[in-house]
């Protein structure tokens, strides 16, 4: 098959600047590539060629000022068996004029049929359009499914996932080197390390998990709280919120500590050196990749039950699922449960490596996705 990935007009691919979607296509691509004909389509960047081929996949880069218009153009020339769009259903509509031969795939990744980013008509003319639509979670399924009558079979839940190969769990000799190195680094040794990774939003709840720092520190005195991000990705300018977090660790001094953003092929290490993850979600999150990162990682999670987060996190088996998600005491309680019992958050961790490794991979991502291709070719 001939396939066309379509990128969202915010961050080039590869995910030289991250982006949950531009990683999960970074995963997934080698797999379709080996066995199918893979262009990939996405903004220009200063750091990479407008046009190249490497490693098998066609790279096609257009600049995001008419971003639609210009992909648009790209695609008339070109035939592809599938074009998959991923995070702009609207667009759908679009470039389906010029390449009317295509079967037509989109991905939601956030809930892009709210009524307050599509209306209603042009949403139902997309569903009338396209061939297949996946969501990351079971929970964006019902963002389309609860709102419109649509075939149950058209919208199909297809999991992201994660490459194990850079993580390296602190059970292995590997991971407890990366882990001292580290820790060493930061000025970590002997801390009780809580790390958040995540952009730096109200909507992440970066915030609510500052203030349960009170209650951690009171039975854990040498806890340490890691915030790894930026208010946008690679963008590390402060803005209000940001400038509020700060304020709101300033009592704390040492115990919290600000790293800014991190590039994505150095979260492995990064996340070697935590006793534990927190995603601390208040908002109906789509489902945080984060979260398939940790578990390769090897590192127990906390998380909310908010969106999509609790489908791949299982109470007490591959983590803690907080349905009080706005309490500071809902956070410490689970913090401290984990760091005084070393056993259950070593349980939870290898039972969270044990799924990367399986359900969770991005080759078990690329088959599904492969799956549903032919399916709707046939």
């Amino acid at each position: 098959m001939r396939i066309a990935f379509i990128c969202t007009e915010k961050l080039p691919s590869p995910a030289v600047k991250g982006g949950a979607i531009q990683l999960m296509i970074d995963g997934i691509a080698p797999f379709l590539a080996a066995k199918h004909d893979l262009t990939i389509f996405s903004i220009t960047d200063p750091s990479l060629p407008t046009y190249e081929r490497r490693h098998g996949i066609e790279y096609v880069r257009v600049p995001n000022e008419r971003y639609e218009h210009d992909v648009a153009n790209e695609l008339s020339k070109r035939t592809f068996d599938v074009v998959h769009v991923f995070n702009r259903p609207a667009n759908v509509l679009q470039y389906k004029q010029v390449a009317h031969a295509s079967r037509f795939v989109t991905s939601l990744h956030n809930d892009m049929f709210s009524p307050l980013k599509m209306k209603r008509d042009v949403a139902e003319r997309v569903l009338a359009e396209v061939d297949l639509i996946t969501t990351v979670s079971a929970y964006m399924k019902r963002t389309i499914t609860n709102r419109y009558d649509v075939p149950d079979d058209l919208v199909q839940v297809v999991y992201s996932g994660v490459d194990i190969t850079p993580y390296t769990p602190p059970w292995t000799e590997e991971g407890k080197q990366v882990r001292a190195d580290m820790r060493q680094r930061f000025r970590l040794e002997g801390d009780d390390v809580i790390l958040f990774i995540g952009r730096l939003s109200r909507a992440k709840g970066v915030h609510v998990l500052i203030e349960s720092m009170n209650d951690v520190l009171a039975d854990h005195p040498r806890a340490k709280l890691v915030i790894v991000g930026g208010k946008w990705f690679s963008d590390n300018r402060p803005n209000g919120y940001v400038h509020f977090l700060h304020k709101l660790a300033h009592s704390y001094k040492d115990r919290i500590l600000f790293t800014n953003y991190i590039p994505s092929e150095h979260i492995p290490r990064i996340l070697a050196m935590g006793d534990l993850f927190v995603c601390s979600s208040q908002w109906h999150e789509p489902l945080a990749r984060v979260h398939y990162e940790a578990m390769a990682a090897g590192v127990p999670i906390i998380t909310t039950n908010r969106g999509g987060n609790g489908e791949i996190i299982e109470q007490d088996v591959n983590g803690i699922v907080i349905d009080d998600y706005s309490s500071p005491k809902a956070f410490a309680n689970a913090i401290n449960e984990l760091l005084c019992n070393k056993e259950k958050a070593l349980a939870l961790a290898r039972e969270g490596r044990k799924r990367a490794e399986t359900t969770f991979s991005f080759a078990n991502t690329a088959e599904q996705l492969e799956r549903l291709y032919v399916t709707i070719c046939q």
